[in-house]
């Protein structure tokens, strides 16, 4: 009974939904219990979409599958950063003229899933360093895509979901992928067909998901806002740059995020590895799917709890977590046994997903504390920003990788976590960032 209670509690409450709303109008409150469960199975959907055909896993595996050189493949994760993060300066503020924006999600969900259709026929037809340029410029558009997405559904959220319960959603919706991601990979790893087949049919699921979390979107109840506020994207990098000069404890944070970087530009070379050690077997890939789920499942709840104490200890031991992931995927390199092999890979795998989640966690929630209400926007827009042009500079790793092979790559990411590790350590606590 109570561990049915308990995950009532994570995915819903109908009834703390149906009392009074603090945060948001009245019209918006007769509807939160239906925006809450809409916006909940949006992220369930997107969630799994994102793991079933996403740049971090199946993508780079796709690549790897048919041929493509291992540079394309360093700099797919590098480029969904940039184009993530960089379009957000210009997009945020043509978004906030809008008195609806829950169409920009809807709209940007449906281009995502037209990127990972288009990348089918490119994949088949197409020689393989053609087709992986193909992957590379549609992978562009689906992170612009969904880079204004994100804009887009901050600002939804913030009118539709009470202040009190937002924290819980997000928890829920990542609850949820996490679950349905272990349950895709078993899945794949039993399925019957070739493993190209199987590629193309998880880029056909990916796109059939984005449509689906869209249209779960477009249900969201959205209340016309406030169409004022619209950011000039020149004047928010100028005023980005004179807070990087005023404050120490900014740069250091910002010095620290982008030597974690590494950490989330990561997957796709422990793709590479596995696939070098064991081959392109859907087998394979559908046992590192369950392995990210797993992940999923269990970073929010253990780094929810340590992010409450500091999130900058988080930030360390995440990268910590990433140099003991290294670690025991270059041991698997000199192991004979292909039992055990699979073992130290999924372990590698499960490691990794912690330590890129909570280096996601830890530095948002860091900024998030360490920045005045009335200024958040500047000290987030200017990170995104400065972290999305130095990510094209990781697609280095590709190169280098071609160069000193899928064991060492992963070595490179493990010395360079453990740089991390003392960058981080260098950061003051979020309450110090901002003492001069």
């Amino acid at each position: 009974m109570r561990k049915t209670a308990v995950f009532k509690s994570v995915l819903a409450d109908d009834d703390s939904l149906d009392r009074a709303c603090k945060s948001i109008p009245e019209e918006a409150c007769r509807h939160s219990a239906r925006n809450y469960k809409a916006n909940l199975y949006n992220g369930a959907a997107s969630k799994l979409a994102e793991q079933t055909a996403g740049p971090n896993l199946v993508i780079p595996w796709l690549l790897q599958a048919i041929g493509a050189p291992v540079w394309i493949l360093g700099f797919a994760m590098p480029l969904k950063q940039t184009f993530s993060l960089l379009p957000q300066m210009v997009t945020a503020g043509y978004i906030r003229t809008l008195a609806v924006r829950k169409t920009v999600w809807t709209i940007s969900g449906f281009i995502q899933a037209l990127c990972l259709i288009l990348m089918i026929p490119s994949a088949v037809y197409l020689s393989p360093f053609e087709a992986g340029v193909a992957v590379l410029l549609l992978l562009i558009i689906y992170s612009t895509a969904s880079g204004t997405a994100s804009v887009a559904f901050q600002d939804v959220l913030g009118k539709t979901i009470d202040k009190g319960q937002r924290g819980k959603l997000l928890s829920a919706r990542a609850f949820a992928g996490g679950v349905l991601t272990i349950a895709a990979g078993l899945i794949i790893s039993r399925v019957k067909g070739g493993s190209l087949t199987t590629l193309y049919l998880l880029l056909v699921a990916g796109a059939v998901l984005w449509i689906i979390s869209s249209l779960f979107f477009q249900s969201i109840k959205e209340e016309p806002g406030a169409v004022k506020g619209g950011r000039n994207a020149i004047k928010e990098a100028a005023a980005g740059i004179y807070l990087f000069k005023r404050y120490k404890g900014f740069r250091r944070y910002l010095y620290a995020r982008l030597s974690l970087n590494v950490i989330e530009i990561a997957v796709p070379f422990y793709a590479f590895y596995a696939s070098e050690l064991l081959g392109t077997s859907k087998a394979g890939l559908g046992l590192f799917m369950m392995a990210i789920g797993v992940s999923q499942v269990i970073s929010s709840p253990f780094w929810g709890r340590a992010a409450d104490e500091t999130s900058r200890k988080v930030l360390i031991q995440s990268a910590l977590i990433s140099v003991a992931a290294s670690v025991v995927a270059v041991v698997c390199y000199f192991l004979t046994d292909q039992l055990a092999v699979y073992a130290g890979l999924l372990a590698a795998f499960v490691l990794m997903g912690l330590a890129e989640a909570g280096v996601r966690l830890g530095r948002k929630t860091y900024l998030v504390d360490a920045t005045p209400a009335d200024n958040k926007s500047t000290f987030t827009a200017f990170s995104n920003s400065l972290v999305g042009v130095l990510s094209l500079a990781a697609g280095v790793l590709g190169l280098i990788a071609e160069k000193i092979g899928a064991a060492g790559i992963i070595a490179v990411i493990g010395v360079l976590s453990l740089i991390a590790v003392f960058v981080s350590a260098h950061m003051p606590e979020a309450d110090d960032m901002l003492k001069e």
